[in-house]
């Protein structure tokens, strides 16, 4: 597979994703935005505002779970630069580990109650650190591709480009900017959808298929050759 090729695919499989496990966690664990600071700012102010409002120890502390694994990125890097080797497959082994963690221990805790065990809240937690894996995968590891987990970025840059080519602009950059911004945004409804019509047929085993997803995408990146820098 091609270096384009090979972009595109990571770029589309890793938005599917994203949009999928963000979708489970939100159905699945009482409103929580795995992979969205912003969405859990809001529903901590709204919990704190309004005591109707449940499982706001759940998003407390999704925060600190989500910085967690931003965090352990660097170190990753570092490590595995020091050791001369390659830094993606590890990064997505670990996101598959911690999503894996995500589906046993939702699995674990069900039948979910009113307000979550502490199984449910394990469950909430790797998938908070497997996002912020995931994030900071994307701006250390992947800077070449449009973000994955936050579209609004990608929604806005897409307007603009199609904006300007329907004033006339023709410029060469525009036509693969646009793909470059809108499979994103495309593959993360797509996975938003898809996650929520697994979540109602088979609860958390439905975090399979990001699993599959992250399983393909690191078989694809062990087998691609290495990197050749210019001396």
């Amino acid at each position: 597979m091609d270096v384009a090729n090979r972009n595109r695919t990571q770029g589309i499989a890793l938005a599917f994703l994203a949009g999928y496990v963000d979708t489970l966690g939100f159905i699945a664990l009482f409103g929580l935005f795995t992979a969205h600071v912003t969405g859990n700012f809001i529903l901590i102010g709204a919990a704190l505002a309004s005591p109707e409002h449940m499982s706001l120890l759940l998003k407390l502390l999704a925060f600190p779970a989500f910085i967690a694994g931003v965090a352990v990125m660097p170190l990753l890097v570092a490590w595995s630069g020091a050791r001369n080797r390659r830094a993606l497959p590890l990064a997505l082994g670990l996101q598959l580990v911690l999503l894996a963690a995500f589906m046993v221990c939702g699995m674990a805790a069900m039948p979910l109650g009113r307000e979550p065990s502490n199984l449910a809240m394990a469950a909430g937690l790797f998938g908070a650190a497997a996002m912020g894996v995931h994030s900071a995968t994307s701006r250390l590891l992947l800077g070449q591709l449009a973000p994955t987990s936050m579209m609004t970025g990608n929604v806005t840059q897409v307007v603009i480009d199609v904006v300007a080519y329907l004033r006339g602009e023709r410029g060469p950059g525009i036509g693969a900017r646009c793909a470059k911004f809108v499979w994103p945004v495309v593959a993360f409804g797509v996975g938003a959808v898809a996650s929520a019509f697994a979540w109602h047929a088979v609860g958390f085993i439905a975090l399979c298929a990001p699993l599959l997803v992250l399983a393909v995408l690191i078989r694809i990146e062990v087998a691609a050759p290495p990197v050749v820098v210019a001396a």
